[in-house]
């Protein structure tokens, strides 16, 4: 089913981990009324009214078929319980749309281990109220593919909120008794390796490698579930390009030769393997898709050292998606052109 884990073309990136949340520096002062009456315990026989994921999803026509996809995915109890949760929440012409595009007649045809992942896939753990995220990357609660570790996410704040390029928060800071839910415009497929590259902007040189017409292009192998899936990608961001133009004496892409591009960007890439940050080790030769080999440095910084004997610096670590991992680098790592 890789086609439900792709978001259109989608490929690299950059990573940010931890949401700043918003905090309070004033303290309030409560004044407390000894003589004001308790509230009373509730007796045999009364309803406690409550209003929470689930009673919002259920109560609201709009939101059906979602309320339909947590019941088939056996996440009703724990939606509905005291624990708080984010909740991005697809409405049904969100879901319409994804099963149009995924070739689906219902979501009685989606494999239920896949749905559950999708869904999980929108959920935090805790409130996270609109003001609480910022650009970058965040774990889901979705696990699928070539880790155990939990799918990344990456969210732009800069005009509104977007999660991975592709869905829209609507309206924000729903909040209900076990959280909060922001609706959004569409449902959020599992990421591949591409769809990180596509989300983020400081990955748009990359991205115009990648896709440059007359070079050997990686998008549609950075897609795949299939070998030489998993992989470990190494991802320059912009100005590391920018400093690669200068170091050459070229004023753009166009001005490096098929062979050439295709030669570096398959060194930053490493297949049948899923190498996050802890797996790396000081002095360790990694031999990547090109045939040639780099050294990992762990110091202060993690660091690459290329055939040439140039230096990178690792600046975000542990992107992961459903088929490999992403780590971003400041410099271009070149190959040995002999």
């Amino acid at each position: 089913m890789d086609f439900i884990l792709k978001n259109i073309k989608m490929g690299m990136i950059f990573l940010v981990f931890v949401l700043p949340l918003v905090s309070c520096d004033e303290e309030d002062d409560f004044m407390i009324d000894s003589n004001v009456d308790a509230m009373p315990e509730p007796t045999e026989g009364d309803v406690m009214e409550t209003n929470t994921i689930i009673d919002f999803v259920n109560s609201n026509d709009d939101y059906s078929s979602l309320a339909a996809a947590i019941d088939a995915a056996g996440l009703t109890a724990t939606l509905d319980g005291s624990t708080e949760f984010t909740v991005f929440a697809p409405d049904n012409d969100a879901f319409a749309a994804f099963l149009e595009a995924n070739g689906f007649a219902s979501l009685d045809e989606v494999p239920v281990d896949l749905l559950t992942q999708v869904l999980l896939y929108h959920v935090q753990e805790g409130s996270i109220m609109s003001t609480d995220l910022s650009t970058g990357y965040m774990e889901s609660m979705a696990v699928y593919g070539a880790s155990e570790e939990p799918l990344s996410m990456y969210v732009n704040t800069g005009d509104g909120v977007t999660i991975n390029g592709i869905s829209t928060v609507t309206t924000a800071d729903v909040e209900v008794d076990n959280g909060v839910i922001h609706a959004v415009d569409t449902v959020i497929g599992l990421p591949d390796i591409t769809t990180f590259a596509l989300a983020d902007t400081n990955f748009s040189i990359l991205v115009a490698a990648l896709t440059r017409e007359d070079s050997y292009t990686f998008v549609g192998t950075l897609q795949s579930m299939e070998s030489p899936a998993p992989f470990t990608v190494f991802a320059p961001v912009d100005s590391a390009f920018a400093a690669l133009l200068e170091e050459l004496e070229v004023s753009s892409l166009e001005d490096i030769d098929a062979d050439t591009l295709a030669a570096v960007l398959s060194y930053h890439v490493i297949t049948e393997a899923n190498v996050r940050s802890s797996d790396l080790t000081d002095g360790m030769t990694v031999t990547t898709l090109n045939g040639g080999d780099f050294t990992v440095n762990l110091g202060d910084d993690v660091t690459i050292t290329d055939a040439n004997g140039r230096t990178a610096t690792v600046i975000a670590t542990d992107v992961q998606a459903t088929n490999g991992v992403i780590h971003a680098l400041d410099t271009v790592i070149l190959p040995s052109m002999e």
